[in-house]
């Protein structure tokens, strides 16, 4: 009985803590997050969280579509200059820097006004690498709301002056409340870990000039 007690317990202990983690990166960033482009401050540079344009069944990805198109509608608005595209490179067949370049030129974006950032396997590593590898201290971050929230409790934490403009979501649907919800949660509280820890980014290197 002791042991199902003490289980209870640290059940409920977790679910508050992930419940907390959620609350704490919305109320953080909700002065800091745009969902129309009109709104936007201007900044020199968007820091674009990457994603696969594809689903795992080979579908395309809206996430990815939705992204593209909110970065496409920031630049003509001249509300940016030039995207840092920052996104998983690990292996010689998963490039997603290059999936949205290719996607942003499509668009008619020039590739000088784009630069490319391999090494941004999580949210984590691309807002560090931001800062002290591209030397931007205040950038406007491209992503879902669900992320961007945690993206721009990130960068202030890590010394970034970063508003966030929100992409379209998919709501309503099992992939949101995946992704958007249950994912997010974890991914929070995991966040809040990372800070005490003082996790640092997989890759450093030199410094490159945007």
């Amino acid at each position: 009985m002791i042991i199902v007690l003490v289980l209870v317990t640290l059940s409920l202990l977790a679910v508050m803590v992930v419940a907390i983690s959620y609350w704490a990166v919305e109320v953080k960033s909700r002065n800091k997050r745009y969902g129309n482009v009109d709104d936007v401050p201007y900044n020199r540079v968007a820091l674009v969280l990457g994603t696969n344009p594809l689903t795992p069944s080979g579908r395309p990805n809206y996430y990815f579509k939705y992204r593209i198109d909110a970065c496409v509608e920031l630049y003509r608005v001249g509300k940016v200059s030039k995207f840092l595209l920052s996104g998983d490179n690990s292996t010689k067949n998963y490039d997603e820097p290059q999936y949205m370049k290719d996607a942003l030129m499509e668009h008619g974006i020039p590739e000088s006004d784009i630069v490319l950032d391999y090494a941004g396997f999580r949210t984590l590593d691309s807002v560090v690498r931001c800062k002290d590898i591209f030397g931007q201290e205040s950038v406007t971050i491209v992503s879902q709301g669900f992320h961007n929230a945690r993206a721009v409790c990130l960068a202030s934490w890590y010394g970034v002056d970063a508003i966030g403009f929100d992409a379209k979501d998919i709501k309503h649907s099992r992939t949101y409340l995946f992704f958007g919800v249950g994912r997010e949660a974890l991914a929070r509280t995991k966040m809040y870990v990372d800070i005490i820890v003082g996790k640092k980014p997989k890759f450093l290197g030199e410094k490159i000039e945007i």
